[in-house]
């Protein structure tokens, strides 16, 4: 075969190749201009190469973040090294449409993308090359791994019968906040509550009936706290709750106002209408605290004095 003729080969089966390669390439020139357009990327925006050619690439694409793409190629330009992004970073350049059918999921194609500088026969860079990868189903299985991830945690971290925070998440934020008052000096008090008499209700309605009353004084607290607190299920038919920034005063303020909505309201279940009263001990932290145990315990000795004092009351510790 003559030369001229491999030649010729050679520049058909670069053709072929150019446009059946499963990327986008991309070239442009100094201005923004088309001047390269391959299959790929006719496939995925609709437009033929001959309805893009020389035209710019910010009014073919209304959608590219035009600041952040002039910056990125400015650098390719100038310091005629290769630039690269991924789907993280930025989800696409070009918004095209997902149409692979394993990832429906996603309403648009992610893409990692590489810019390469082009160079003329003096050294210049006078275009630039974009490579786009279809990287839709990497990020898609990322994605739903990182949210399976996210609802795990937060199941561990939720008591299901009420989904309060369970013990052990709301010791772990009050331990963090019993650290910042350690080192602020600031403020905060802590507050445990009971449902009075409630082995009556279950003795009495069963647990299903118990389960709702439960539910109820969930749903109560969490319509009287403020964003910044936080409360839990202790455990059982007790609840406690973290005020932040909240001195004595204002505690007791809180807790009489929880008291009054759960002694005001009733709960129904089936033909049964239960009325409700809780018990509430409050302690203010203390300089003297070494241990956040030490303000659960006083908390709790307040409670235990209001229950010893017939119930539907809030007591204060007394622990310095």
């Amino acid at each position: 075969m003559p030369a001229a003729d491999f030649n010729m080969h050679e520049i058909h089966w670069l053709m072929d190749m150019f446009n059946t390669v499963d990327v986008g390439l991309v070239v442009l020139d100094r201005q923004y201009c088309v001047c390269i357009w391959n299959g790929f990327m006719e496939n995925h925006s609709g437009l033929l190469p001959s309805a893009v050619k020389d035209k710019d690439i910010f009014d073919l694409f209304p959608s590219i973040d035009e600041q952040w793409f002039r910056k990125k190629t400015d650098s390719v330009f100038v310091l005629k090294n290769r630039s690269f992004t991924i789907w993280e970073q930025k989800p696409y350049i070009f918004r095209f449409k997902n149409y692979r059918p394993i990832t429906g999921k996603a309403h648009h194609m992610y893409q990692n993308a590489t810019f390469i500088p082009l160079t003329s026969t003096t050294g210049d860079v006078t275009h630039v090359c974009i490579i786009i990868y279809d990287v839709t189903d990497e990020a898609v299985n990322k994605i739903e791994l990182e949210e399976a991830n996210r609802l795990l945690e937060q199941v561990s971290r939720t008591d299901s019968l009420t989904q309060l925070p369970n013990r052990g998440f709301w010791e772990e934020t009050l331990t963090k906040e019993f650290k910042r008052l350690n080192r602020s000096n600031g403020c905060g008090s802590l507050l445990i509550l009971d449902i009075d008499h409630f082995k009556n209700i279950n003795d009495t309605y069963g647990h299903a009936t118990g389960d709702e009353a439960l539910r109820h004084i969930a749903g109560l607290l969490k319509t009287t706290l403020r964003e910044s607190d936080m409360a839990g299920r202790y455990g059982g038919e007790e609840f406690v709750v973290t005020l932040c920034d909240t001195d004595l005063e204002g505690a007791q303020v809180f807790a009489e106002r929880l008291r009054q909505r759960v002694e005001s309201t009733e709960v129904v279940v089936g033909e049964f209408k239960l009325k409700m009263t809780i018990s509430i001990g409050i302690a203010q932290y203390q300089d003297s605290f070494t241990q956040y145990e030490q303000w659960i315990e006083a908390a709790d000795k307040a409670l235990y004095r209001s229950k010893e004092n017939g119930r539907n009351q809030i007591s204060v510790s007394d622990m310095k």
